[in-house]
């Protein structure tokens, strides 16, 4: 098994879409198409690679602005947490939230897997940043989206957002997986470098390492 795993710093705003596959079937996922998605498509065609499907870790505007244009470039399947699709449905602000037809999204759910060859990914519903943030974890290989930074998570101050769910995302979901899984996020943050490790953020990162909630919510300036 050979996990094709490709970091790509695109737009304005410092963020990280991914390309995520198997290297032996020669097809892959992008994860949060957004900005120069045409970048994107370039890199997966030049490797090699055709697309399949787009993971959307959060319905915010710098993290799924190009996903119409991915869609007119190839019809996939676009996963998307349905608490994401519901928040959505009831109001959430134009313009900085996903906005597709409902047929053209796929719910999926925590603990739902999908496979691409030998390459099997798990979703993680990780809410806190939004209702229905999501993270997915490959072969020891999370990619975090704006649940955690290398030295930090995500705002819980915007609409939608709640601390309480995102200290459980961290300390229950997150926080539970090996300390050898390697971190992908979902911006460029730290001067760290661009990946980390549960074992090291758990160590250096305020909001990981909070001993309580009380902790936590006094860390976040709640």
């Amino acid at each position: 098994m050979a996990l094709y795993l490709k970091q790509l710093p695109l737009g304005p705003m410092e963020n990280f879409v991914y390309l995520i596959g198997d290297s032996v079937v020669k097809k892959c996922w992008i994860v949060d198409p957004a900005w120069e998605i045409e970048k994107a498509w370039d890199t997966a065609t030049q490797d090699g690679y055709t697309i399949e499907g787009a993971l959307i870790t959060h319905g915010h505007f710098d993290h799924c602005n190009a996903v119409e244009k991915l869609l007119a470039q190839k019809n996939v399947p676009v996963y998307v947490n349905p608490h994401e699709t519901d928040y959505i449905d009831h109001g959430a602000p134009r313009g900085l939230f996903l906005d597709l037809p409902k047929d053209q999204m796929k719910p999926v759910r925590g603990g739902d897997k999908i496979s691409l060859g030998s390459m099997e990914l798990t979703f993680l519903h990780t809410p806190g940043h939004t209702p229905g943030s999501q993270c997915f974890l490959i072969n020891g290989n999370l990619v975090a989206g704006d649940t955690l930074f290398l030295g930090t998570c995500g705002r819980c101050d915007l609409p939608g957002s709640d601390p309480v769910q995102m200290h459980h995302s961290l300390h229950n979901v997150l926080g539970k997986l090996p300390p050898e899984t390697v971190l992908f996020p979902g911006h460029n943050y730290s001067s760290r470098g661009t990946q980390s490790t549960l074992g090291e953020e758990q160590e250096k990162n305020r909001f990981l390492s909070a001993p309580t909630l009380a902790d936590f919510l006094k860390r976040m300036g709640q």
